[in-house]
């Protein structure tokens, strides 16, 4: 059987998670919370990364830092995970939803404009693939009405967009590192913060209101409770996996990259004969081969080739439910303009084997199955 996914094991974790329990502080914030803090900030250029517990708690921290309210407006792609909607609509604001392009299934930044209001507070762009988004035209919508950006880069770590690094374009990054996504912590996130005046508050609603993260470097005698907050501080040993990935990320991104490569150079035949579609990077992004996915003809088509695989040991998966068409997403949210391509590419969409350590002999066995299908 060949997984879907496996989560990542570069060597160097358990010796770090040992370290960590030797040094009896296991709680947020200790040593290899603050190294994991220090690369992100470093690899990606932002003011400040604060690791999280997760990323839906990245989106949480943002949804706080905007001071977002009861009927309030987030603009935001349907072909999202929950957590992009579940972020804003805890604080009761609505998620506004609009189309996306069917070249990268990102949001299309042309509908962006069409879907403001006077109740409209973010966009929430969602970078899939690890393929950004046009953020140019993004921040540039986004600064002529008054509105913040949060980039949901959940699976951007080590993506660019014309040279800057995915979470560090808008106003606020937020990273994953489930098990799922490229580098993992089993758990876990990131927040990144590219405007100085926000890092005092975020510190502050990510120690549960208080300013105890002054307390530590000294700056106060004592720390108390000055606002509101949650607990989003991951545990030293969720940190301590993650910093010996980081360590080795660009051994992980080279590893993805010729898996991704490989599975194009092997499928384009059939593509070319006009039986399935691959991934289109635009010219401006460099992304992280966080995913490869085909899209067959249909629904139907797409029903029998998973079904196809999978009777061959093979674990591919589709992806999003389009938001808008759940009973959360009618009940919390909106659709705006017209559904050309979110459920209909959505339904394409197949995701192949991606994972650190796939086999080159594992992908030539995937693709020849495939075109075995497509006989």
């Amino acid at each position: 059987m060949i997984s879907f996914n496996i989560p990542p094991h570069v060597g160097g974790e358990e010796d770090f998670i040992s370290d960590a329990i030797k040094s009896h502080k296991l709680s947020g914030d200790g040593k290899y919370t603050k190294l994991c803090n220090q690369w992100i900030e470093e690899y990606t250029g932002a003011k400040k990364a604060l690791l999280t517990t997760s990323c839906t708690h990245a989106l949480e921290m943002a949804a706080l830092l905007l001071d977002i309210n009861e009927g309030d407006e987030i603009i935001m792609p349907s072909f999202t995970f929950v957590s992009t909607a579940d972020a804003f609509i805890m604080r009761g604001a609505k998620a506004v939803f609009v189309d996306i392009r069917p070249d990268t299934m990102n949001i299309d930044e042309k509908l962006i404009e069409s879907a403001i209001t006077e109740r409209t507070k973010a966009i929430a762009p969602v970078h899939y693939a690890g393929v950004s988004c046009e953020m140019d035209t993004i921040n540039e919508i986004a600064h002529r009405y008054g509105l913040k950006v949060v980039e949901d880069a959940a699976q951007g770590i080590m993506s660019t967009y014309k040279g800057r690094a995915l979470g560090t374009i808008g106003d606020y990054g937020c990273f994953s590192f489930h098990e799922t996504k490229n580098l993992s912590m089993g758990e876990g996130g990131a927040l990144l913060l590219n405007n100085e005046h926000d890092i005092e508050r975020a510190e502050i609603i990510r120690e549960k209101g208080t300013n105890r993260s002054k307390f530590f470097r000294g700056e106060i005698d004592k720390y108390t409770w000055v606002s509101l907050g949650s607990s989003y501080l991951p545990s030293e040993l969720n940190a301590a996996y993650l910093y010996a990935q980081l360590l080795k990320s660009q051994e992980v991104y080279n590893d993805r990259m010729n898996s991704w490569n490989l599975y194009y150079r092997m499928l384009e035949p059939l593509r070319d004969k006009g039986y399935i579609e691959l991934p289109t990077i635009p010219a401006d992004c460099v992304h992280n081969a966080h995913m490869f996915y085909i899209k067959t003809k249909d629904l139907t088509e797409r029903t029998r080739l998973i079904q196809h695989l999978k009777a061959n040991g093979i674990g591919a998966v589709f992806h999003y439910v389009p938001l808008h068409s759940a009973p959360a997403g009618i009940k919390y949210g909106r659709f705006v303009g017209e559904d050309r391509y979110t459920t209909k590419e959505s339904e394409r969409l197949v995701r192949l084997p991606m994972y650190y350590g796939l086999q080159n002999s594992q992908i030539a066995f995937i693709c020849e199955e495939i075109r075995k299908f497509y006989k």
